[in-house]
């Protein structure tokens, strides 16, 4: 079954702990905590701390995607703050094989994520090293943008990478631009999660729009 992660990133900000409780209720399997520095990505959110202040509103896995610099030296800090997953980029740590198998060392599934132009090659040979597979179908820093469908091309190379090498348990999650027409794509090409925002937060019924993405 398809996984639904929504992203808070498109959430009211004034009542975030509010808004993780709803996911629940409408049937969300990860909460997707979108972490960004302002330098690896354009933008600042939020860190560790807000992760772990939202930590008491709900059971959901938390999914925390670190679009920062020098992942590495955030790692414990997202273990502290009850992160079940911590999804690094290829392009942001040059020791990625390295920070993935500590993020496991520490009780945690370690994830890792492309950029569009990063090419599927660039994880190959990570791929014993990880969990999660996170396609990214958008430039990351900023919510509401457009599905670069070129880009989700990869989630099926990825597939196939798994497959030859009798990978059965790491997901391939697809993040940016996710909507109940883009999930269709996302699920076809082999997608096992979903990160949706706007086509969640915004909806007139949240629990239904996350039954639609599902498929």
């Amino acid at each position: 079954m398809i996984k639904i992660a929504p992203s808070i990133l498109s959430a009211d900000y004034a009542a975030l702990g509010a808004a993780v409780e709803k996911l629940s209720e409408w049937g969300a399997d990860y909460v997707h905590l979108d972490i960004m520095d302002g330098c690896f990505v354009p933008n600042i959110t939020f860190g560790a701390p807000m992760c772990k202040a939202l930590r008491k509103h709900t059971g959901l896995v938390f999914d925390a995607h670190l679009m920062v610099d020098n992942p590495s030296q955030w790692v414990p800090a997202f273990k502290d703050a009850g992160a079940d997953i911590v999804t690094i980029h290829i392009e942001a740590d040059r020791h990625a094989h390295r920070t993935l198998n500590y993020i496991r060392s520490l009780g945690m599934k370690a994830g890792i994520a492309l950029n569009p132009s990063t090419p599927p090659s660039a994880v190959e040979y990570l791929l014993d090293s990880c969990d999660l597979v996170l396609v990214m179908t958008v430039n990351p820093g900023f919510g509401g943008q457009k599905f670069i469908r070129g880009a989700a091309e990869k989630i099926s190379v990825i597939r196939k990478m798994l497959d030859d090498r009798g990978i059965h348990d790491v997901e391939i999650e697809v993040d940016g631009g996710v909507n109940v027409e883009t999930a269709a794509i996302c699920r076809a090409n082999g997608a096992d999660v979903l990160v949706a925002g706007n086509a969640i937060f915004s909806s007139d019924d949240p629990k239904k729009t996350i039954e639609l993405l599902r498929g």
